[in-house]
């Protein structure tokens, strides 16, 4: 019996609605831990050079401005630079153009700045992450974007080659009956 080779790449395909969650979520708590660092730094800091507890009685508006400014360079440079977050990474998505191609700084401003639209009307805009054959939401068609997936596997093919290679050499040690 001959066995068909495993496909282990899913290198260039639309990555799913669970692995975008999962890397979206990710990317937040990652976000959220970052900036509470900051900010715990820069309070700190600023309380040993004037020598007391700063009194931050109205941060609510402070971090009504800082908190979705933080988001947007953290998404936003994130993908102008490598077309993935830290989250996108560790799930092996990438953010490309619509074509196939890395996508450019404009496209990752468009993407990021369109987001929450995709989040108005209840969800509406990230339908189409679960319903579409290309997986793609209202702020991916804004910005001529797509997610895919970037990890080919390369070692658990590698694994695999190796197995098939000890069951060949067993093989061709064992006597014939």
């Amino acid at each position: 019996m001959t066995q068909r080779p495993v496909s282990l790449s899913r290198q260039g395909n639309y990555a799913g609605p669970i692995s975008r969650l999962v890397a979206f979520v990710l990317d937040i708590v990652i976000g959220w831990v970052v900036m509470v660092l900051i900010f715990a730094s820069v309070d700190f800091a600023i309380s040993l050079v004037i020598g007391r507890a700063v009194n931050l009685r109205h941060i609510q508006y402070v971090a009504a401005v800082i908190i979705p400014l933080w988001f947007f360079l953290y998404f936003a440079y994130q993908w102008a630079l490598s077309g993935k977050t830290v989250g996108m990474a560790i799930f092996g998505i990438r953010v490309m153009t619509a074509e196939g191609a890395a996508i450019k700084g404009r496209q990752a401003f468009i993407r990021t700045l369109t987001f929450p639209l995709s989040f108005l009307v209840f969800g509406l805009g990230l339908l189409g992450i679960i319903l579409r054959v290309d997986h793609r939401a209202w702020h991916d068609r804004f910005a001529s974007t797509c997610v895919v997936y970037d990890w080919d596997a390369r070692a658990a093919r590698l694994r695999w080659l190796a197995r098939q290679q000890e069951t060949t050499q067993v093989q061709a040690s064992s006597p014939a009956p």
